[in-house]
């Protein structure tokens, strides 16, 4: 997050934050979520709903986190609740939360709602399938940790950088692209989807979709070779992307043989949060070098 930003944060006096009545939310299943007070030990499932929290300047607040867990450093120390085999209702519970942050994810919220609410706990469910909605959700969670000043400051900075990207692309062409996120052992590739959040970092980065799949995130390597997209991405580290390219048919690709081919921090596209602008922006400076900042 930009300086700036922090430092407009340090200087808030919140009225929300001293209110004595019951804050009342609905969250992205439709739910109506009530809470007593702004809420002070907050369990965060998932990276993306920690980035949030952090974003806010409250990971304080932050009383127990997921396994996948690292980022901010700060938070990646807190306990773990859960993990790849599952959530603990009595890790959750033994933290003492006043409210329960989660996304519909690896059965995170099939595993936590129903005994949450059956014991009490708030339970937020975030979802975040566009920068628009991370975006939302930043503001959703300053309004329930009565910090809805934070919220709308955060959220409309990241909207501004947002926009001055847009303003900086208008008229380009962009390049077709195939954004690779991960290999199955079945020889399969996972690819960014047209219709996911990461698909839309990419068009706002300035990119198109090489392949029309919208919905399907696994293809096959000869489907991106088909493709022939005129740039590469790989999130992940250059390793992989070497070890990808220098196989029979992707080291002919054309955006291989072009110099066109490159990796993308895991963290800053694949992770639903504030991070992701700081990746669109330098993705759009990658894809577009010689469009001059407004």
């Amino acid at each position: 997050m930009h300086a700036a930003i922090i430092g407009a944060l340090a200087g808030l006096t919140v009225a929300g934050s001293a209110m004595a009545g019951p804050i009342r939310l609905t969250d992205a299943l439709g739910r109506t979520v009530e809470l007593r007070a702004a809420p002070r030990r907050v369990v965060t499932i998932f990276s993306s709903n920690t980035e949030l929290v952090a974003a806010l300047g409250l990971t304080d607040r932050i009383v127990g986190i997921d396994a996948f867990t690292r980022y901010p450093p700060e938070a990646a120390t807190k306990p773990v609740v859960g993990g790849r085999l599952g959530f603990s209702v009595d890790a959750v519970v033994a933290q003492n939360p006043d409210l329960v942050l989660v996304t519909p994810a690896r059965q995170a919220a099939h595993q936590l709602l129903v005994p949450m609410e059956r014991l009490g706990l708030p339970v937020i469910v975030l979802t975040s399938r566009s920068l628009g909605e991370v975006l939302s959700n930043i503001r959703l969670v300053g309004r329930a940790l009565g910090e809805a000043e934070r919220g709308e400051t955060v959220a409309a900075g990241l909207e501004a950088r947002l926009a001055a990207v847009a303003r900086r692309l208008a008229g380009t062409v962009c390049p077709r692209t195939i954004l690779v996120t991960g290999r199955l052992g079945n020889g399969l590739l996972l690819v960014a989807r047209q219709d996911s959040y990461t698909g839309d970092a990419l068009v706002r980065a300035g990119a198109c979709p090489a392949l029309a799949n919208r919905g399907i995130a696994q293809v096959s390597p000869e489907a991106v070779l088909a493709a022939d997209p005129d740039v590469l991405l790989l999130a992940g580290q250059e390793w992989e992307l070497a070890e990808l390219t220098a196989r029979l048919g992707f080291r002919e690709m054309r955006a291989v043989q072009a110099g066109r081919a490159h990796t993308l921090p895991r963290a800053e596209f694949l992770i639903p949060g504030p991070r992701t602008v700081d990746g669109i922006e330098r993705l759009a400076a990658l894809l577009h070098p010689h469009q001059t900042a407004p």
